[in-house]
């Protein structure tokens, strides 16, 4: 009986969604994959893994069994590459961010860390929803706000500033706003997934309750839509430096902005953080640090210009 091969079997088959890839990664067929995982299933009790013609997707004692299997595996891969005198990171680094931040900061500065760490993998899930790092596996997490959940670590790598912003067109055809009380008045873009409540938006003052005739899960979704004349959006001003620079894009209400709230990268405090993780978090730091609006002493350049 080889647990770990079993263990190995399953663990990359939750992370491949394939048998097959397994199979072919491993060097020993398909079928011995999928016995490798039932007895892995029967030694335990329970099911790990749905299976379908479509799809294989793991159970809710499949997701929690994945986390601790794979955080065990890492300590053994560790400890066996040290033994062969391998220092450098390796394995697979799960990451979980907001669709925003990886797609324009960090996968364009990817190929310099993966240049620098040939012998790790890394996978992206992107999305603004909140994810359960452990239940999904998950080995690090970027979040803006404060940390809530005292099962999580966290290192602050930046400091994000959010900003009201239209188009002078939206501006020329309903005016502009000069107190955060103006909003009432206006089509503001709701961000369904903003922490502090989907139609609260926070100012210097205190929160002030917003509508409008569009609700978004996306920050790009609110960007593209304020481009396209739709409305008022709330945005990290890291994201429209371009458009504020190139008149685009008109900000609003510059005297009443919230304090800049932390950019996290979070992970679990119940597992052991690899080494893999423990060095792209000092890339995302280094990453961060140079992008105006999520670094202090990179202020981005936010004049209120009225519509002519």
């Amino acid at each position: 009986m080889d647990k770990l091969l079993w263990m190995r079997c399953f663990v990359r088959a939750v992370e491949t969604g394939s048998f097959s890839a397994v199979a072919r990664e491993l060097g020993i067929g398909q079928p011995n994959v999928s016995r490798h995982v039932a007895a892995l299933e029967k030694s335990l009790g329970t099911r790990l893994l749905h299976r379908s013609t479509r799809q294989m997707v793991a159970t809710a004692e499949g997701q929690r069994y994945y986390a601790q299997a794979r955080q065990a595996l890492d300590i053994i891969g560790e400890a066996e590459a040290q033994a062969h005198g391998q220092q450098d990171p390796h394995g697979l680094l799960r990451i979980a961010c907001p669709e925003s931040i990886g797609t324009e900061l960090l996968i364009p500065a990817l190929p310099d860390f993966l240049r620098r760490y040939p012998h790790v993998d890394v996978e992206f899930r992107l999305g603004d929803a909140y994810i359960d790092l452990v239940a999904e596996g998950i080995d690090i997490a970027i979040r803006g706000g404060k940390l809530r959940d005292s099962t999580l670590h966290a290192r602050c790598v930046g400091q994000s500033t959010r900003i009201c912003v239209a188009s002078k067109t939206y501006l020329r055809q309903r005016g502009t706003p000069l107190q955060p009380g103006d909003l009432a008045a206006h089509d503001c873009l709701v961000y369904t997934l903003l922490a502090a409540g989907n139609d609260s938006w926070p100012f210097r003052d205190g929160d002030r309750k917003v509508s409008g005739r569009m609700r978004l899960n996306s920050l790009d979704g609110i960007r593209r839509a304020v481009l396209n004349d739709l409305g008022i959006a709330y945005l990290p001003a890291w994201m429209v430096t371009q458009e504020l620079q190139s008149g685009e894009l008109v900000a609003l209400l510059t005297g009443h902005g919230a304090p800049p709230v932390p950019v996290n990268v979070l992970y679990s405090a119940e597992r052991r953080l690899p080494q893999r993780a423990a060095v792209f978090m000092d890339f995302i730091a280094q990453v961060l640090a140079k992008v105006p609006g999520l670094n202090s002493s990179k202020a981005v350049p936010t004049p209120s210009t009225c519509p002519k």
